[in-house]
């Protein structure tokens, strides 16, 4: 095999942007074959832009058309377990859009049927491709700096208008995306932080729902986390705040690292200890009741490359192919998922969550009391993308 069959399941805004961009040839070891979705317009758009492409109005009749190797799933958030299995038991390699799931027990199911079924698996965290993450990522695992002490990433950036929220019914809503900002906007950055800085230990979240905008879902959250080590955190986000702030900082044995986005330029910063010295080392010498450390500031220089979804396409076509490493392997996405569900589920019982014996079963419980008196009732978790939108795309 030369080439991988790609089928696209939804063609909303991120369906059809990958899939122009695949036709267009960003993807050179990927041929789009097929796509699918309900909505008669957005077929219809297939047919007029997509050349030769297989044009499906059901998801299982593109999977069982023998036209495709790999399906990449972007179709709202309740459904991506449902068809990714579906898929996967055809023998079919996946390419899921964020997030993995709404709640951790689709997802726990989803990584077991990918097990048993042996495809390829992948999740489409396309800012691992940033080139700042990545270095970031690079610095604090080597251990060049020490164990970390703190993580504070205040991303507050992501500012919607009541307008966004009412140009669809199915928008901030229990029933059709069960969650606000934490399932929408953050899934990107609660992935980044556990993939560069480890899973916490505990959550503990005050979260607002709908505080910001008329919306039945969280827009605001404050959370605070601790890790094995004894090292805390903090997780600042809404949808609410004009102009926002993407700050990303990590505290180190022997410095810290700020990486920033200001007027759309990202940069990382570092500071490192001139002598090498961590700061237990540099408190058990010091004799100077004022004392400090003295270090070097830097911008830290990186290879320049970010490129976001088609690259993460394309590791997944070489992974496919030739064994080479994905960004992100599917599995992965029980992490972020898992730190967004206990953000909530603090928030709904008022108490601190233990990661390491995060209750799946009782945050679904309290999920679908909020579904059941959801605004969009006629709405259920896990209904079909149609049912939901009359189309598959999200």
């Amino acid at each position: 095999m030369e080439q991988v069959r790609l089928g696209i399941l939804g063609l909303g805004n991120m369906g059809s942007s990958h899939a122009k961009k695949i036709f267009e040839g960003q993807c050179p070891e990927i041929v789009l074959t097929a796509v699918a979705d309900k909505k008669p317009d957005r077929m219809d758009w297939a047919k007029e832009n997509l050349g030769d492409t297989a044009v499906f109005a059901t998801a299982e009749e593109m999977i069982d058309s023998g036209l495709i190797d790999a399906l990449l799933v972007a179709v709202p958030h309740y459904d991506h377990p449902k068809y990714s299995i579906m898929a996967m038991r055809k023998g079919l390699h996946v390419m899921c859009e964020k997030p993995a799931g709404v709640y951790t027990n689709q997802v726990l199911e989803m990584n077991k049927v990918a097990d048993e079924c042996g495809v390829v698996f992948a999740l489409m965290m396309n800012q691992r491709t940033n080139c700042i993450y990545r270095k970031m990522r690079e610095i604090i695992k080597s251990g060049e700096m020490g164990q970390i002490r703190r993580t504070s990433w205040i991303i507050t950036d992501w500012y919607r208008p009541q307008a966004y929220y009412n140009s669809g019914d199915w928008r901030a809503t229990w029933s059709g995306e069960g969650g606000g900002v934490l399932l929408n906007q953050c899934p990107h950055n609660l992935d980044l932080w556990q993939w560069i800085c480890g899973m916490p230990k505990v959550v503990d979240a005050k979260v607002h729902f709908g505080k910001w905008h008329d919306i039945e879902v969280e827009d605001d959250v404050t959370a605070y986390v601790e890790y094995e080590n004894g090292a805390t955190g903090t997780f600042i986000t809404t949808t609410g705040d004009m102009p926002g702030t993407n700050r990303f900082e990590v505290t180190l044995e022997k410095g810290k690292l700020i990486a920033e986005r200001i007027d759309k330029e990202f940069s990382l910063t570092q500071w490192i200890s001139e002598d090498g010295m961590t700061e237990p080392e540099f408190s058990a010498v010091n004799q100077k009741p004022f004392g400090t450390m003295k270090f070097i500031k830097t911008t830290v220089e990186t290879d320049g490359e970010n490129p976001q979804h088609m690259g993460v396409m394309r590791a997944f076509a070489a992974h496919i192919l030739r064994g080479e490493p994905l960004v992100a392997d599917g599995r992965e996405g029980i992490n972020g998922l898992t730190i967004s569900n206990a953000m909530h589920l603090s928030a709904f019982t008022g108490k601190a969550i233990e990661i390491a014996s995060f209750d799946h079963d009782l945050y679904e419980k309290e999920l679908m009391k909020r579904v059941a008196t959801s605004r969009r009732k006629e709405t259920v978790a896990g209904a079909t993308a149609a049912d939901m939108d009359n189309t598959f795309g999200s």
